[in-house]
Parts: structure tokens; C-alpha cells; sequence
């Protein structure tokens, strides 16, 4: 199955690289976002010191632009993340090409791994509280896509990418995606399947169903994932539950209420983000506000509040059982040269 999907993602690669498709005006643009916050955390009466304080969370170059009609590039380098495999890609989100031919695409490069669910597909620099599950999930990876949109609104891709979980030791393992991104009425579906393989030749599965609902100045997310492996039993002993609630008075402000769940009573050591024995909850809330609609410059500035209970067996984690956390920080983005086509 290997070699035959290799030879799949291959073709797709020599097709993003070697055609002509639709006009693209833009040449090349160059911006850069930052974020910084101050963090607190508190862990059953007790104050995290490690975790808490002033944080630059991001600060993220981006390139984007067309090589030829058609053919699009965009690359997006996180000038504050650890090389931590002594490469240059190791800080780089995505780096691709993009093919664009009729209802088709093929996309070749570094890329986001394609999972439904709508907490995992926000920006990093969009999240103030993550669930237990997105904070442990690598979501960027080399390999390659072809996406297809049978109506307005519908696009199915399918992805071959270098596993999330590799090693120095073991490059050579993969992840292979389906994923619908679709539009109907007052909902817009992110939904996956995914075999992602968590050691040489042992595949972990994932059911990933985001499911978003826009009535108005309100938005409700609700995330499902089901988690399953070998030697366990298949449906609801590791998942996670992720809702969110917005509400937009104005395009000025931003309330949100947020809730995660996520539990694994497996006793397999399949899962690489929620370790077996786990199960905890977050919520809280928080508020954003936009001050510069109008500018080219995006500002804003945000703070929250989140509590986390329950039990968590991966003590590297900074969300424990009753850990409160608190966080205000500013984002800001710039648009700092564009250049288009004569």
C-alpha cells in the first residue's frame, strides 16, 4: 500500500511543478505577525513559575506570491520556534507550490497535515487556550496534496505527508489524509479521516468531524474526533469533544465561551497526544478587540480566562487537574511590500 500511494504522491508532485493554470496577478508579498502575552498559571493552589510570565508566542514571517498563472508559492517561517531537528524547516509552517487547474489543485512542500476539526485548522497565533489534544499535535508537515471541488462550496483533498510522529531514526514513516471542506446554508463542515503511522509499520486512525454553525453575528464550532488504534476497541475510548461559542456585536469585538474534553481509557500506547489514562476538561472564556478595521495593519488586543480539571498523565503538560490560567496579550500584523504583475 506504501509504494502504491508513494507513487501517487509523486505524480501529484511532477503536476504542481510543471503547468500553466489560471491568472494570479501577484508577483510577490512580504508580512510578518507577532504575538506577545502575559501568562499565568496556577496548579492546585500553587503558582507555575516555569510557565508563567511575559511570552513572545509568535513572530511569523510570510512570502506569498505566483511563479507563473497558475502556479502559486507561500511560505511562513516562525522566527521564535527551536530548530528542534538541526533544520531550517523544522521553524518553517509551510513552504509549497500550488497548481491550480480547472476545479483542481495540487499543492507540493511543507504543509499543514490535512485534520478536520475547526480548533485544529485556526491559526496558532488565533488560539489563547488550546485543548490538551492541539497542544501536543504536530500540524505541519513535508508532502504532497490534490484537492478537487465537484460544486461552489465542496473541496475534497487527499494528502500523503511525512508522519507528525518521525524520528531522526525513522524518517521514512507516513501520514495519509481524506479530508471535505464543505458549505452548505448556515454550516461549513471539516471533516477527516486519517492513518497516521505513530511507529515503523503501527498506524493510529483518526475521525475528525469540525462542524461550524453562522447564524447572524453568532458562531458555534463543535469539534468530534474519535481516536483508535490496534488492539483496542474502536469507537468512543479515546476521543475529543471541542466547542466554541462567539458572538460579534460589532467588527470591533469578539466574546467567546470555549469548552474541551478529552479522556483516552485505552491501554495502548498508540496516542502520541493524549496519553492513555488521561482525562480532562477545560473551559473558559475570553475577549478580542479590533481596533484598526479599517487600516491595512492588523491589531488586537485579547485576554482570557480558562480552568482545567480532571486528570492528565502526561506531566510535561502545563494544563493539569485544577489549573487556572490567565492570559492578556496584543497580535499585530503588517503588510510590508507587495508587488504585482505589469
Amino acid at each position: 500500500m506504501r509504494e502504491c500511494m508513494l507513487c501517487v504522491a509523486l505524480a501529484w508532485g511532477a503536476a504542481a511543478v510543471s503547468a500553466v493554470g489560471s491568472d494570479d496577478d501577484r508577483l510577490l508579498s512580504v508580512g510578518a505577525e507577532a504575538r506577545f502575552d502575559y501568562e499565568w498559571f496556577r496548579s492546585d493552589g500553587t503558582t507555575n513559575s516555569a510557565e508563567s510570565g511575559f511570552k513572545g508566542k509568535y513572530l511569523a514571517v510570510r512570502v506569498d506570491g505566483s511563479i507563473v498563472p497558475g502556479l502559486t508559492y507561500s511560505w511562513r517561517q516562525r522566527l521564535n520556534k527551536m530548530h528542534s531537528d538541526v533544520s531550517f524547516l523544522d521553524a518553517t509552517d509551510w513552504l509549497y507550490l500550488d497548481y491550480a487547474v480547472d476545479r483542481w489543485n495540487f499543492q507540493v512542500g511543507k504543509e499543514v497535515v490535512a485534520m478536520g476539526g475547526w480548533e485544529y485548522n485556526r491559526a496558532p497565533v488565533d488560539i489563547m487556550c488550546g485543548s490538551l489534544f492541539w497542544n501536543n499535535i504536530p500540524c505541519y508537515d513535508l508532502g504532497v496534496s490534490a484537492a478537487f471541488s465537484p460544486a461552489e462550496g465542496h473541496t475534497l483533498l487527499a494528502q500523503v505527508v511525512q508522519s507528525p510522529f518521525f524520528t531522526r531514526e525513522h524518517r521514512d514513516m507516513f501520514g495519509y489524509n481524506l479530508m471535505w471542506d464543505g458549505r452548505l446554508g448556515p454550516f461549513h463542515a471539516l471533516w477527516s479521516v486519517n492513518m497516521i503511522e505513530y511507529r515503523p509499520g503501527r498506524f493510529i486512525s483518526y475521525i475528525a468531524l469540525g462542524n461550524k454553525f453562522s447564524f447572524g453575528n453568532v458562531e458555534v464550532e463543535l469539534d468530534l474526533m474519535n481516536r483508535a488504534a490496534s488492539h483496542q476497541t474502536y469507537f468512543f475510548k479515546d476521543c475529543q469533544l471541542q466547542a466554541d461559542v462567539a458572538w460579534r456585536p460589532d467588527r470591533r469585538w469578539r466574546l467567546f465561551a470555549k469548552a474541551s474534553y478529552d479522556f483516552n481509557h485505552t491501554d495502548t500506547d498508540a496516542d502520541l497526544a493524549v496519553l492513555s489514562g488521561t482525562e480532562l476538561t477545560v473551559a473558559g472564556g475570553g475577549v478580542e478587540f479590533f481596533p484598526l478595521v479599517k487600516s491595512r495593519c492588523g491589531l488586537r488586543m485579547h485576554a482570557g480566562c480558562f480552568y482545567a480539571w480532571g486528570k492528565n498523565t502526561n506531566p510535561a503538560d502545563a494544563l493539569q487537574d485544577k489549573t487556572l490560567f490567565v492570559t492578556a496579550g496584543v497580535t499585530w500584523q503588517m503588510d510590508f511590500f507587495n508587488l504585482k504583475r505589469r
